[in-house]
């Protein structure tokens, strides 16, 4: 279909109030989309404020903005800052390095007393740094007079997310926009362009649709080359066509292109496609760019790089980075997703080499207050409740007979406290689950700060089932778990929990909520304060010592005494004996970098998927383990402990399509060949296994063959591997946030399953954690500690945009492990970027830059390491105290003679005598 717009339009004429002329028309050079607002408010975003377009038949009064003289133009109104505005992001349309010359055509009016300014500004966004404004242009405007803005604007580098928007006038103050116009003015020289081609080049060839589909292929559907859809309603945002995968059956089909000899192993780099959707009455879905590699050995691995929710009304940026840690015969790079009968439709798509950002600085903290409450009336000492408000029709009011002492949790934190007021907040007149007290505290937030919270609840009469109750957090429009408890008796109940802003909020505040309607909710003493990190880890330390050391006397033998007096003794750990591990997967360990970092810094390892039933036997009967027999071969062959996770997983998303389908019958018979297979293969080489992961939040194998399955899944195993330790496994256990899986529910599970007979081993807490505070970590420990059994870390990751604050939070969750006596080990969720499952995790760069995050790890397994120097007393002995672990000792006797030995200080809490033969110096 041809484009049905006029490229020509004439020029409105000036007049003698205003000397603008302003430009209409489509532009195909312009880096700004619909310019001129003749398709209404397409690709343009009012930002926390209202926009429409005002035509010749809106209706308005004929004057000097009269439209059917000077053509349409928007108005922006219902604003509240002067940083609101009208936004549109020219991510895909901005070159780096390039010069660019801006031209609005803008004017005020509302209540406008004198001059107002108006202001053109780029927000420049990266991930994993703070977001960045550059100011292009200001210009002075009277009400209702048309002035032309103009400026100018170069970036070194394109960030990830550029949005261009308009703004500065006083709040109340309507902006008008008749035209914007975004013109590339000059570009780097050529040699300049030439020095950099192989970190600039676009990996796909014909990227916009220029030589129509060549290049180009339907993934098992058709495709077609556009220059306008739907009556010209659908243009291309860059460019003159775009394509379109149609006739679509499953969800993988799409658009693909080979760039096969293009990509090089263990480079980063970053896809870029323009996308939306159109057809079968689908508004929304989520489209996806995904790589598929086939390696030398035929195996087969689908990288999914970015996903996006892209809509049929306008064109959405989807965008991601990739890495090939192996070497591939093939690659495809293909846009899929949405669902069939669906049509995607590409504008454009670059694959380049990405662009290493530098990271972020430690985030400067003033005054950060450890352990000061930010509430107001917290304590409700005035008997009133100022400073409180209520969310919703409910109503506040002041009773007494609350605890007077802290939460244990807080307790734990602050140390002697002064007793509370006895005073709560009674909430009356719930007629939602949301309703209760709040509290604003959008300028009491300081960045980066790790919160506690710590509050007592308790729930009125007629409780009839049990009751969430929840300290919420509304920040801007996201919201944030504070800290949720199950309630289902009268008593006081203490809700501990933690969050952390890293970007400045426009509005935040504090809510209790949860309780079924007409539940009245009382609230006591409810803290919100930063904690200090350093005071923690110095207790640990502390603690730590108490229970990972020993004092060990060297007795040195096979030598004359007095040759021995006085000789030089320097004591060097090597190895510290707490296990600390981390995920793998079969890609990684072809990356070479990866597997060194991986040798030299853990002692033990978990596959992440290569173990799991749906990817050693995706389609029934046909068993892969092949990758994991590699990994295990690695892994022993450089004596790396591994545990196995996991036989089965309770959660119905995870289960194969070919066993959800089963009949009772043949389930429970694909049950038993999947323990008898699994661990048959594998005996005796996996020190851990997992049983049934997750049982706590989900039932697929219980709910089909009823609640024994999980007893005799635990006991299938053990009779296959006595030698094997078998864990439960679940997630939320430690931080506070999810009452089916706080320790109480735990504990009750695990008693559940060993009064049946099943032979559980070991607790594993995954430990996938936000904004970790030491006090309600150790509680739940505490708590768990009580049934005797090895507790292990089994999937921990921090994530924060800051890599020190990364840091921060590893190190906490390192020492809270180390320094407690029931937890037996450490396995952290991975730590190469790009191959983490949460954002912001990582700990090294995906091109293996160890970043601040990754440092701070070493810098606490070096902490973990004893050493001690000093002379040979009289006796013959050395006495020292060190972390359990192995050691070597260089003994340097008067004459200079040397001699290095080594020994292993055991665990246990007496002294050790360890006797070291030095026969032959």
């Amino acid at each position: 279909m041809e484009i049905s717009r006029n490229d020509n339009g004439e020029h409105a004429k000036q007049n003698n109030n205003n000397n603008v002329t302003p430009v209409i028309g489509s532009d195909r050079t312009n880096v700004i989309v619909n310019h001129d607002f003749s398709l209404g408010t397409h690709s343009w975003h009012p930002n926390c404020c209202e926009a429409s377009v005002v035509t010749a038949d809106s209706g308005i009064p004929h004057g000097v903005l009269d439209p059917s003289k000077y053509g349409s133009y928007v108005v922006v109104k219902n604003r509240k800052e002067t940083w609101q505005g009208l936004e549109q992001d020219i991510t895909s349309r901005v070159k780096p390095c390039s010069l660019y010359k801006v031209s609005a055509t803008v004017a005020v009016s509302g209540p406008v007393q004198g001059l107002e300014e108006i202001i053109a500004t780029l927000k420049l966004e990266n991930q994993q740094s703070p977001t960045n404004y550059q100011f292009i242009a200001k210009t002075c405007v009277f009400k209702e007079k048309w002035v032309r803005l103009e400026g100018m604007f170069s970036l070194p580098s394109v960030p990830e997310r550029i949005v261009f928007y308009l703004e500065g006038p006083s709040p109340g103050i309507d902006l008008l926009i008749q035209s914007v116009t975004i013109h590339l003015d000059s570009e780097p020289e050529r040699e300049r362009l030439e020095g950099v081609t192989v970190e600039d080049e676009n990996l796909v060839v014909n990227p916009n649709f220029e030589d129509g589909l060549n290049n180009w292929s339907g993934r098992s559907c058709k495709i077609v080359c556009h220059d306008s859809m739907a009556d010209g309603k659908i243009i291309p945002q860059s460019g003159k066509a775009f394509a379109a995968a149609t006739e679509r059956t499953q969800n993988w089909n799409g658009i693909q292109q080979e760039i096969t000899g293009k990509v090089e192993r263990k480079r980063v780099y970053e896809a870029t496609a323009v996308v939306r959707i159109y057809g079968n009455n689908v508004t929304s879905a989520t489209v996806q760019a995904t790589l598929w590699v086939q390696n030398p050995n035929q195996r087969d691995q689908y990288i999914g790089i970015a996903n996006v929710q892209a809509t049929d009304k306008e064109w959405i940026q989807c965008k991601g980075k990739f890495l090939l840690n192996g070497s591939a015969s093939r690659v495809v790079i293909y846009i899929e997703g949405p669902p069939p009968g669906t049509d995607i439709l590409l504008n454009s798509l670059t694959v380049k080499h990405a662009e290493k950002i530098p990271p972020s600085p430690r985030p400067p903290i003033e005054n950060p207050a450890f352990g000061v409450n930010i509430l107001t009336n917290s304590q409700l000492t005035d008997g009133t409740t100022n400073g409180w408000f209520p969310l919703g029709n409910c109503t506040l009011s002041v009773a007494e007979g609350s605890p007077r002492i802290l939460p244990p949790m807080a307790r734990d934190s602050l140390g002697p406290h002064e007793p509370l007021s006895g005073r709560y907040v009674l909430v009356t007149n719930r007629t939602q689950t949301w309703m209760g007290p709040a509290q604003m505290i959008t300028d009491k937030l300081k960045l980066f700060l790790t919160y506690q919270i710590s509050v007592w609840v308790k729930l009125g009469s007629g409780i009839n089932s049990p009751q969430n109750v929840n300290v919420a957090l509304g920040i801007d429009s996201q919201w944030v778990n504070g800290g949720q408890v199950e309630i289902n008796d009268d008593k006081w109940h203490e809700i501990g929990g933690s969050f952390r802003v890293e970007k400045q909020p426009s509005k935040a505040l504090v809510y209790i909520q949860g309780p079924s309607s007409g539940v009245d909710l009382m609230v006591a003493g409810l803290q919100i304060f930063p904690v200090d990190r350093l005071a923690r880890i110095k207790h640990l330390r502390r603690q730590s010592d108490k229970i990972r050391r020993s004092d060990v006397i060297l007795k040195f033998s096979g030598v004359d005494a007095s040759k021995l007096s006085g000789a030089t003794v320097k004591v060097r750990q090597t190895r510290n004996s707490f296990p600390v591990g981390t995920c793998i997967s079969r890609s990684s360990i072809d990356n070479e970098d990866f597997v060194d970092f991986f040798l030299k810094n853990f002692n033990w390892a978990v596959f992440g998927n290569e173990l799991k039933w749906y990817w050693t036997e995706p389609e029934q009967g046909k068993l892969n383990y092949q990758d994991a027999d590699d990994m295990l071969n690695l892994c022993s062959s450089n004596n790396i402990e591994t545990r196995g996770h996991c036989i089965f997983w309770e959660v119905q998303a995870t289960v194969q399509q070919w066993i959800q389908k089963m009949n009772q019958t043949d389930l429970n018979t694909a049950v038993q060949n999947r323990l008898t297979s699994l661990l048959n293969r594998y005996k005796g080489k996996f020190k851990h296994y997992d049983v049934n992961n997750e049982m706590l939040h989900g039932s697929f194998y219980q709910d089909k063959l009823g609640k024994d399955i999980r007893v005799n899944m635990f006991k299938t195993a053990h009779q296959l591997d006595p030698s094997a330790t078998l864990f439960v496994n679940d997630y939320h256990i430690e931080d506070g946030c999810d009452p089916k899986s706080c320790p109480e529910k735990y504990i009750e599970h695990i008693l559940d399953l060993q009064e049946k007979g099943a032979p559980v081993g070991g607790i594993g807490i995954q430990g996938h954690i936000d904004s970790p505070v030491g006090p309600i970590v150790c509680s739940a420990l505490d708590r768990l500690g009580i049934l005797g059994l090895p507790i292990w870390f089994t999937e921990l990751d921090v994530s924060s945009i800051n890599e020190h604050i990364r840091g921060d939070d590893l190190e906490v969750m390192m020492w809270e492990a180390f320094g407690h006596p029931a937890v037996e080990g450490i396995m952290l969720w991975g730590f190469w970027e790009l191959f983490m499952s949460r954002d912001n995790s990582h700990l090294v760069n995906a091109e293996g830059d160890v970043n601040e995050a990754g440092k701070r790890l070493l810098a606490v397994k070096k902490d973990w390491l004893s050493h001690a120097n000093g002379h040979i007393d009289q006796n013959g002995a050395f006495a020292f105290r060190g972390y359990h672990g192995n050691y070597a000792v260089e003994v340097i006797t008067s004459s200079s003679q040397k001699v290095l030995k080594t020994f292993v200080v055991e665990k246990g809490d007496s002294a050790q005598v360890i006797t070291v033969d030095l026969q032959g110096l």
